[in-house]
Formats: C-alpha cells, sequence, structure tokens
C-alpha cells in the first residue's frame, strides 16, 4: 500500500473525513511532492470494505485484491509512453469502465495521471463521465499543472490543494532518504527540484548533478568568450532540454530578483550564485525582461513536445545569454 508522507498528513483528514464522497477529485500541486502515492492510498481507502481510523485497514477482500493488482474495480489511465499525450481512444475504455456494474458491489474507483497529458479530444471525451458519473464511481484526477486543464475539467472535479513541504520537512525525508549524500549535496538537491523532496530524491538517480555541473560550466566558459554556442551546444546533448531551460528560467529570475532586493541570501545554488550576482549587475533590465519572456516562451514550446530543432534551440538560447552583458 502507498505511503502516507509527512505532509501529507492535513490533506489526508481532509479527503478522508468527508460524510459523502464527491464523484470527482483533482489532486493538484507541484510535482514530487507524492501526489501518485496520496491519491493511490485514497483509492484504497475508498475501495476498502472495513477501513479503520480513516485508513484502509489492509485485510479485507478488496484491500488484498488491490494489493495483487487484480481489483475489479479499480482502473488506472496514465501514458502508454513517458511524456505523452493521453489518447482519446484511452480515455473511451475508462468510460467503457464507468459505466459497467461494481463487481464487488461497493464502489468504483478511477485514478488519471497526469490530467494535463490529456490531449483535446481526450478531454472533452471524460467530460460526459465528469458530467454524469455512473453509479457509485470516484474519480481520482492528479495535475502537477492545472493550469493546462480545460475549465470545464476543473469545473466538475473537487480541487483539493496538495502543498509544497516545508524545507526543514523535505530536508529530514531526504535525510532518511538518501543516507549516503552529504547533507550541503541533499540541500543543492532540493533547490535544483524546486523544493520537492521526491523530484530531488529522483534527480539524485539520474546524475543530474553531473548534468548540472557541465551546463555551469559550459555557461561560465560562455561568459569569459572561452567557448562558442555551438561547441556548447553539441557539448549539451545529452542534457534534457526541459532541464536546461528550467535552469536558465531559474536564472533570470534570480537576476532579476536580485536587481529588485540586492538580496545576496537569494542568489539560488552555490554553483551559479556568483554568476547570477555577476550578469544582474551587468544586464540592463529592459534586456533580461525581454529574455525572460523568451525563455519562458521557449520553455512552453518544450513542455507542449513541440517538433523543436534542438541544436538550433540551444545556440539561440546561448547566443542570447552571451549577449546578456553589454561591452562599453
Amino acid at each position: 500500500m502507498a505511503e502516507l508522507y509527512p505532509w501529507q498528513a492535513e490533506v489526508w483528514q481532509q479527503l478522508t473525513s468527508r460524510t459523502q464522497h464527491a464523484h470527482a477529485y483533482l489532486l493538484h500541486g507541484p510535482q514530487g511532492i507524492g501526489k501518485r502515492a496520496l491519491a493511490e492510498r485514497f483509492m484504497a481507502f475508498l475501495l476498502c470494505q472495513h477501513p479503520v481510523a480513516g485508513q484502509p485497514c489492509g485485510q479485507c477482500k478488496a484491500c488484498h485484491l488491490l494489493a495483487a493488482g487484480t481489483h475489479p474495480d479499480n482502473f488506472v489511465l496514465e501514458p502508454e509512453e513517458a511524456d505523452k499525450a493521453i489518447r482519446v481512444d484511452q480515455v473511451r475504455q475508462l468510460v467503457d469502465f464507468v459505466v459497467q456494474t461494481a463487481q464487488l458491489g461497493g464502489r468504483k474507483v478511477l485514478l488519471l495521471e497526469p490530467a494535463e497529458a490529456m490531449n483535446l479530444n481526450a478531454a472533452n471525451a471524460l467530460l460526459k463521465s465528469l458530467e454524469e458519473p455512473s453509479g457509485n464511481t470516484v474519480m481520482l484526477l492528479i495535475s502537477h499543472l492545472p493550469s493546462r486543464l480545460l475549465p470545464t475539467i476543473k469545473s466538475r472535479c473537487v480541487q483539493q490543494t496538495c502543498p509544497l513541504p516545508s524545507q526543514a520537512q523535505s530536508l529530514a525525508w531526504l535525510d532518511e532518504a538518501l543516507p549516503d549524500v552529504t547533507a550541503p549535496i541533499r540541500s543543492d538537491l532540493l533547490a535544483l527540484a524546486a523544493g520537492s523532496p521526491l523530484s530531488a530524491q529522483r534527480l539524485h538517480a539520474q546524475g543530474v548533478l553531473e548534468q548540472r555541473a557541465l551546463v555551469v560550466e559550459g555557461v561560465k566558459k560562455l561568459i569569459k568568450r572561452q567557448q562558442g554556442a555551438s561547441q556548447l551546444a553539441d557539448a549539451w546533448n545529452s542534457v534534457p532540454l526541459l532541464l536546461v531551460f528550467d535552469w536558465f528560467c531559474d536564472w533570470a529570475q534570480l537576476m532579476l530578483r536580485y536587481q529588485l532586493t540586492n538580496d545576496e541570501q537569494g542568489l539560488g545554488a552555490s554553483d551559479m550564485a556568483k554568476v547570477v550576482q555577476y550578469l544582474a549587475g551587468k544586464t540592463p533590465q529592459p534586456k533580461l525582461l525581454v529574455m525572460q519572456d523568451w525563455l519562458l516562451a521557449q520553455r512552453q514550446k518544450v513542455l507542449g513536445k513541440a517538433n523543436l530543432n534542438r541544436a538550433l534551440l540551444l545556440e539561440a538560447l546561448l547566443v542570447q545569454w552571451a549577449a546578456l552583458v553589454e561591452r562599453s
């Protein structure tokens, strides 16, 4: 059974204390905070035949079937391949399941993640089931980016915010999850994961710190005119494009914040803090704002799986970044 993370206690109480459950919930919040585990445990609670003290009992027939992956009254829908869209024919399978009678005589529970992965046709196909659910059915939608969902989808769900844990909670959890990693590295991982502890653990497993070091070293050489944009674009071939744009968007935001506050404690991760401070002092704010707008627009294209020429996009990014510092 999925574990309940320490920072989810209040949300769990809100979900399980309801006297009557909604036909659809939208669990939304930052990626990497355990929304999937929360949804799976809530699914177990909703299907459990004898819940105890607001928790699934783990002993009844429904709990045993769910643990074995053979419960006939639950349905999980997710992209067939990582980072791909949820297609309309997949949602039609879900709709067919909704109209069936629960085989164990209780609820049917469906879990869909991530909801924003549905293409337009798939989202429209889901709407009728959200409007007129069949029988005792509960749908659990998980979203990392609720702003990308159709308003009609969101309006038909009880929206449950899943908050980011505090830094202290995240670091305490990472201390147990990554006992062989030093405290400074755990802090750096958490900063790179925007405060999401599960994402920090995943980034560590993916070797992101090594990829980050490669990019940071390249940026420093670019600023010093020691390496060109095309060379760096080739050298970064193994670094996911979204990660590159996440980091550059973050650096641009940190530069703007420093220009407004002069707060040296808010310069981000230590590997780029001095560079961020230097660039913030050398870059005219109007030029930085234009750069930030461009970065956000390109990141949105990357998120939307647009057909992009990676090499040309990275070269354009690096040429513009090198031009931030005005030369006298």
